[in-house]
């Protein structure tokens, strides 16, 4: 294919979803939700592994764009749980074309008090049902012909902030962990990139973003002048769920203002 004809292959059907499933871990609430939204917004249908809370309205949104969503309550401490997840996925929808490792919790305590089974929860959550659900799903795109796997970072996966050793060390982790994904599945043609989202305005983090002396010191570190909303996250991740992104391997995307790049 010559240059010319490289350049009018190009269009915005490079950005569709049409006809893809994607799983999505805890999507049911806070930035899992904008992911799932976009993918829908996109063409995909939507499987959702997901541990508490309610799943209504994220189901009314992705069904009003007339796609399918699927649930699956659990836990991702439970192994026999998160490696059953692409089985069921595979049952509704016969593939997975996207996995997005977007579940996450935390533990916060002072440092020299922080607990064992704090530390023990978070790396578990964050980084080793990461590569657990990854690898399991890996083995379906392989047969598939290709896919694609999205991670979810941090500001903090190039960074650290007092009292959360546990989170800190997993999302920095989850870049490495990309890092190897994408050397290790690019030959089967399945990239592994990271999304690292800053300061993003949620339900989750509304107490302390709604706190005037925090919000003020953590929007001054912030070249945009603000915080993040959930659509400024979801350009992203459609762009690196969808063909647009296929060259695109190993990568962490900071979505964060400018926040990582202020002293």
């Amino acid at each position: 294919m010559t240059y010319i004809e490289q350049i009018k292959d190009f269009s915005m059907e490079y950005f569709s979803l049409k006809g893809k499933v994607a799983i999505i871990t805890g999507a049911n609430k806070g930035l899992g939700m904008g992911y799932a939204l976009a993918f829908a917004r996109a063409g995909a249908d939507l499987f959702i592994p997901y541990h508490g809370g309610s799943t209504e309205d994220i189901k009314a949104l992705v069904e009003a764009e007339g796609r399918r969503i699927v649930f699956y309550q659990g836990d991702l401490l439970d192994r026999d749980y998160l490696k059953s997840i692409p089985a069921k996925c595979l049952e509704a929808y016969d593939r997975i074309d996207i996995l997005v490792n977007n579940a996450a919790t935390n533990c916060f305590a002072d440092f020299l008090e922080f607990p064992e089974d704090g530390w023990d929860r978070v790396i578990n959550v964050n980084l080793s049902a990461v590569y657990l659900l990854g690898h399991a799903v890996a083995k379906v795109m392989v047969k598939q012909g290709g896919g694609k796997i999205i991670n979810i970072g941090s500001a903090l996966s190039y960074t650290a902030d007092a009292k959360c050793p546990a989170y800190v060390a997993a999302k920095h982790g989850i870049i490495g962990l990309t890092r190897s994904f994408a050397n290790e599945l690019g030959k089967y043609n399945i990239q592994c990139n990271a999304i690292c989202p800053g300061f993003i305005y949620t339900d989750v983090n509304k107490a302390v973003s709604d706190d005037p002396v925090f919000y003020k010191h953590i929007t001054g570190r912030i070249s945009a002048g603000r915080w993040g909303t959930l659509g400024d996250l979801m350009g992203t991740a459609v762009f690196l769920a969808s063909r647009a992104s296929d060259y695109l391997n190993g990568s962490d995307i900071k979505v964060d203002g400018g926040f990582s790049t202020v002293l």
